[in-house]
């Protein structure tokens, strides 16, 4: 029995990678359906000529992109052609708070913006970088993506956006030996056309990168609006100063989270992310 880490899903073939660097191409045991286990890119496995016989356990694991054993989420945000998006930005946050995985902001495109827009951009992110690391890149201007170079290594990266924010174009401009397949942003839908068909680890950098279909939707599902305040870093630094124990940052007296906001310590528009996003999960219906 070999032991190796899935690093490619492609019409329900896996692709492994053992501990001599030889990969095989197999399939998972039947009996995985039955026990509702669904390997993904990222687990660890032990495996043989055919079969995928054991999955080993997960640290973590996200669904959407489906990415087990994840060290850090890059959160892609382009900057135009989709416009940027706090709101987006946040629910991306969220989920990897949610994994505890590292999240780090990467605004892309910034070659679309003027010098003023660019500006302003950096000053309304000034606060998350008191929090994450935040990277300005353009796959078309190479010097931009020098400062990433070391931001790989010995992990596996996730690589999460909004459709048409430019993944596979920034892994393109890392390394363009992927050769990865891009499509423009529709002008009449204002987004990106889904480009990348299965999930797949990618060596960049002295790391492994997960190259995953886009998206442009995130929900809820499996986060209940009691801990959605742990998922925000910055309040959850203020909450031992509210009055009340639990406060969920809404209509409860001597809120620390709230005064804050009324100090402009949190901006608005981020708390105002929260409510609409709570509000959101307090409506989803459960599943039994």
């Amino acid at each position: 029995m070999k032991q190796g880490r899935i690093i490619k899903l492609i019409g329900g073939q896996y692709s492994v990678i053992d501990e001599q660097q030889q990969t095989t191409v197999v399939k998972p045991r039947g009996v995985f359906r039955h026990e509702k286990k669904h390997p993904k890119v990222g687990d660890m496995v032990q495996f043989d000529d055919d079969l995928i016989t054991k999955l080993e356990p997960r640290k973590n694991e996200l669904h959407r992109p489906a990415v087990a054993n994840v060290d850090q989420a890059f959160i892609i945000n382009g900057v135009k052609n989709p416009a940027f998006s706090f709101f987006l930005l946040d629910r991306f946050l969220i989920h990897a708070e949610k994994e505890d995985i590292k999240a780090v902001i990467v605004v892309n495109k910034i070659d679309l913006l003027t010098k003023e827009e660019r500006r302003q951009l950096q000053d309304d992110l000034l606060y998350y970088e008191r929090h994450y690391d935040v990277y300005y890149v353009s796959a078309k201007q190479k010097e931009t993506l020098e400062q990433l170079s070391d931001v790989f290594k010995d992990k596996i990266t996730v690589l999460a956006g909004q459709t048409g924010s430019g993944k596979s174009s920034l892994l393109n401009a890392l390394d363009p030996s992927l050769s990865l397949k891009t499509q423009p942003t529709s002008k009449a839908l204002g987004r990106g056309k889904h480009t990348t068909k299965h999930s797949e680890l990618l060596p960049i950098s002295g790391g492994l990168v997960a190259d995953t279909p886009g998206f442009s939707k995130l929900d809820f599902e499996g986060i209940d609006a009691v801990d959605l305040p742990n998922y925000y870093i910055d309040f959850y630094e203020r909450s031992n100063l509210c009055k009340f124990r639990g406060c969920q940052h809404l209509n409860e007296p001597g809120c620390a989270v709230k005064k804050a906001v009324e100090n402009y310590e949190i901006p608005k528009n981020r708390y105002d992310n929260y409510v609409r996003i709570y509000e959101e999960i307090k409506q989803i219906k459960p599943k039994y």
